[in-house]
């Protein structure tokens, strides 16, 4: 595993994690809140290999998180710039490739931009895989119409406040840890190396991640005094934005407490090349809980795609 650090042309520069030789297909991994490139670790060396595909597998810490640049402006979070991060990675990336990255895979936020990206940029990307990360236009819907989806992202309220940092980073980080809790305890693969990593990351400063939330009107509304924050029931998204016409595969964990499988009736009406594989038994942090059974589901949806 090696780490990186790419120079953007708009002065944004990204940290990253890679595996595998130059010159080969890049596989591009975004991941979300309140996590960090490493999340992808294992996937990464998976895929590096030559039985597996043999990729340039990178992960990038997005803008904001971890060691990439974190600007202080929340305006400087919203998708557009997100995507435009993206884009000049992969610009960047798969320059002797042709300009086209063989697959971009991502999860929670990271999946927001991916969606974003691939609505609005298709010509640079073959395929696409989201993990847990509900596509702009269910969501907007679920956010309108569903007070349990309204309840499910209640926390995102939390996150927009201005003391969140400093609330998130209290008591060796009790509230971000609490993110991952099933039931009454801490899942097994969360040990104490794994929360050490974590620690690494949070520690460099949780302003930048916050600011996602703080940027993004897809939050469930806020009536009443003192806020009168409309929130997602003031927003409307243009249909060019939501539909993706490219081979795409969505993994969903359907034990996802803030994102449950509501989100993905009518799914297909925006994404008509779409695989969809409902993994019972998982939750939102299926990459950490069973990384050999999203390997080999990658796996077999890009050797499909390649014959």
């Amino acid at each position: 595993m090696e780490t990186m650090f790419l120079n953007l042309p708009h002065g944004i520069t990204l940290s990253c994690r890679s595996a595998g030789q130059e010159g080969r297909p890049v596989l591009l991994f975004l991941h979300g809140f309140p996590e960090a490139a490493f999340v992808w670790d294992d996937l990464l060396e998976f895929f590096a290999k030559s039985e597996n595909g043999g990729y340039r597998c990178i992960a990038p810490n997005l803008r904001g998180f971890e060691d990439s640049s974190a600007p202080s402006e929340v305006d400087q979070y919203r998708p557009k710039h997100l995507v435009q991060d993206v884009a000049a990675l992969i610009a960047q990336l798969t320059t002797s490739l042709g300009d086209q990255l063989e697959c971009l895979i991502a999860h929670d936020w990271g999946g927001a931009v991916a969606w974003n990206l691939a609505a609005t940029k298709p010509e640079l990307l073959k395929k696409l895989v989201i993990i847990n990360s509900p596509h702009p236009g269910t969501f907007l819907r679920e956010l309108q119409h569903s007070p349990a989806q309204q309840a499910a992202s209640a926390y995102m309220n939390f996150l927009i406040r201005p003391d969140a940092e400093s609330l998130l980073a209290e008591d060796d980080y009790r509230r971000l840890w609490a993110l991952f809790r099933q039931a009454d305890h801490l899942p097994a693969w969360l040990n104490e190396g794994v929360k050490d990593q974590y620690r690494s990351v949070w520690g460099k400063g949780l302003r930048g991640p916050c600011n996602y939330y703080r940027a993004s009107p897809l939050r469930p509304p806020r009536p009443g005094p003192p806020h009168h924050d409309l929130a997602a029931a003031a927003v409307t998204i243009p249909r060019h934005m939501l539909d993706v016409h490219l081979p795409t595969l969505v993994l969903w964990g359907t034990d996802d407490i803030a994102l449950p499988p509501s989100l993905l009736d009518g799914l297909e009406e925006y994404v008509p090349q779409m695989t969809l594989k409902r993994i019972d038994g998982a939750s939102h942090w299926i990459v950490h809980e069973q990384p050999a059974l999203v390997a080999s589901c990658i796996k077999r949806f890009l050797s499909h795609l390649a014959q």
